[in-house]
């Protein structure tokens, strides 16, 4: 009888990205919820024995990735510059793909109240949101959303652990949101908005 935990970690460590839980179960002939409990025992037995690997759960997807305390030592052996700083106008924009996806671009320039192209085209360059559809109206624009490298980025495993939104129905609009994206650069929350899983320059409007 195969062990799933290897199983399962020599998948993750295949991938090299995310893997959907469901797919998995598929393939190991399993339940999702023994998936979730292999891979909450592989996550605790990497951390209790200090291992140079980590098991995320992103939402209904797994994935492994380094122990965060060894970037500094993985940085310098493979020569990688100091992970690039979000700009204002694109932290702004990704908050509003964050908070209220799937959205067009036009919906982000309506809430920013200035034009998004640029922005909106860079964070899809990074591969912190991307395009998932496009609205059945005339001319069919694109919709977008949050991907797993923005789930690790921000060190979070779904979306609902993102800070709560203030009530946005009393017409103060970017005001609130602001609140949202300032909690969003605390730096006490793990160096959310630094880039460690992307490379490239600092994102400008």
């Amino acid at each position: 009888m195969i062990d799933i935990l290897s199983v399962i970690e020599a998948i993750l460590f295949a991938a090299g990205e995310s893997v959907p839980v469901a797919r998995l179960s598929l393939i190991l002939g399993v339940g999702e919820d023994e998936v979730l409990a292999a891979a909450r025992e592989l996550r605790e037995k990497y951390e209790s024995e200090q291992r140079g690997m980590r098991i995320l759960q992103l939402d209904d997807r797994l994935q492994m990735c380094s122990a965060p305390e060894f970037a500094p030592y993985i940085s310098k052996v493979l020569e990688q510059r100091k992970p690039p700083m979000l700009s204002q106008p694109a932290l702004e924009t990704l908050a509003v793909v964050a908070y209220f996806q799937p959205v067009t671009r036009a919906y982000v320039e309506q809430v920013r109240g200035v034009d998004s192209s640029y922005t909106v085209s860079a964070l899809c360059e990074r591969g912190l949101i991307e395009e998932c559809g496009r609205l059945e109206v005339p001319g069919r624009p694109a919709i977008f959303r949050t991907t797993d490298v923005f789930l690790r980025t921000m060190g979070i495993s779904s979306l609902a652990e993102l800070p709560p939104l203030p009530d946005m129905t009393n017409g103060e609009g970017i005001e609130k949101l602001q609140s949202a994206i300032n909690k969003l650069q605390d730096p006490g929350l793990k160096e959310q908005i630094s880039l460690s899983e992307v490379t490239g320059e600092t994102v400008e409007e």
